[in-house]
């Protein structure tokens, strides 16, 4: 069985660069990310599920970010994901969690990386800070 989702590494500038973790059910933190529906494409799963599972609803997702992960996962059967990962800042910093989480947590960088479970996340998070660097600089 295959599934599509897409994720957003979400971040805000405020007083520093800060990245938006969540904290799954099953204990993992990671990014706020959700199933594709019908019709829908990447940018609007993001900016809807960014909404649906924190409430934040201003976001601009840069362009010239997008990677994919793939992985495994057992739901009765086995079952393909693949996620594709946009980068988006956000000037809101308040959120409210949906049901779908157990907490969250603006962090730096270095504590982001440290908080983050799968190493794929890891993975991300030291390509998405790169870009937002870079593109800071230009």
């Amino acid at each position: 069985m295959e599934e599509r989702s897409a994720g957003v590494i979400l971040f805000n500038k405020i007083n520093e660069i800060e990245y938006l973790l969540l904290k799954y059910p099953s204990g993992h933190w990671d990014f706020v990310k959700g199933n594709i529906e019908k019709g829908e494409k990447d940018e609007e799963t993001i900016i809807r599920e960014a909404y649906e599972e924190t409430n934040i609803n201003d976001i601009e997702v840069y362009n010239g970010f997008h990677e994919l992960i793939e992985y495994n996962y057992y739901n009765k059967k086995k079952i393909h994901k693949t996620v594709s990962y946009y980068v988006g800042e956000t000037h809101q910093k308040e959120v409210k969690i949906s049901f779908e989480h157990k907490d969250y947590r603006w962090l730096n960088y270095l504590d982001a990386l440290k908080l983050i479970t799968f190493n794929n996340s890891k993975k991300l998070l030291k390509q998405a800070n790169k870009f937002i660097n870079e593109k800071s600089m230009n």
